[in-house]
C-alpha cells in the first residue's frame, strides 16, 4: 500500500512536487511493469516540461486546469479529462489556473525516465534546440530553469 500523506516525494525547478507511488527505484508499491505517481503543478505556470521518453504514458488531471502540448497539437486539458502520450513524442503540461493542477500520470514499462534527472541537473534539452522540436504555436514557454544553488552550513 501507498500512502501519499507519507510520500515525501520531490520538488522540481519546474514548479512541481512529484511523488512517486508504484514503479521501480524505491517506489513504495515496486512493480517491473508501470510506473504511476501523483504530481501537483504551482498555479500560473508550474510544469512538466516538454521532453519524451520510450515509454508510453497517460496524463489524468484531478483537479485544476491546464495547456497540454503533444507533438504538433495544443490543448487545454481540465478535471477529470486524460490524455494519450505515445512513445517518444515530445510533451508538457502547464498549469495555466490560478489554483494547483493535481495529476496522475501513469506509464509503461515502468522504469528510468531521463527528463526527471536532466531537470534536476539543469540540462534538459531546450525546445527547438538541436533534435528537440519546437514548442506547438501559441503554447507556454518551456521551463528550462536551472534549480537554486544549495547553501553550504
Amino acid at each position: 500500500m501507498a500512502d501519499l500523506a507519507s510520500i515525501p516525494g520531490r520538488r522540481f525547478p519546474a514548479r512541481r512536487w512529484t511523488r512517486g507511488l508504484v514503479g521501480q527505484g524505491g517506489q513504495p508499491i515496486p512493480a517491473r511493469g508501470f510506473a504511476m505517481g501523483y504530481v501537483v503543478l504551482e498555479p500560473r505556470g508550474g510544469q512538466v516540461p516538454w521532453h519524451n521518453q520510450e515509454q508510453e504514458e497517460v496524463y489524468l488531471v484531478i483537479e485544476g486546469r491546464g495547456e497540454i502540448c503533444v507533438g504538433a497539437e495544443r490543448r487545454e486539458i481540465a478535471a477529470g479529462q486524460a490524455v494519450f502520450l505515445p512513445p517518444r513524442e515530445f510533451h508538457q503540461l502547464t498549469n495555466t489556473g490560478d489554483a494547483p493542477l493535481h495529476m496522475l500520470y501513469i506509464y509503461c514499462p515502468g522504469g528510468d525516465v531521463a527528463h526527471w534527472r536532466q531537470e534536476l541537473e539543469g540540462n534538459l534539452p531546450r525546445a527547438g534546440h538541436g533534435g528537440t522540436p519546437p514548442l506547438p504555436a501559441g503554447a507556454a514557454p518551456q521551463c528550462v530553469a536551472r534549480p537554486p544553488a544549495e547553501s553550504k552550513p
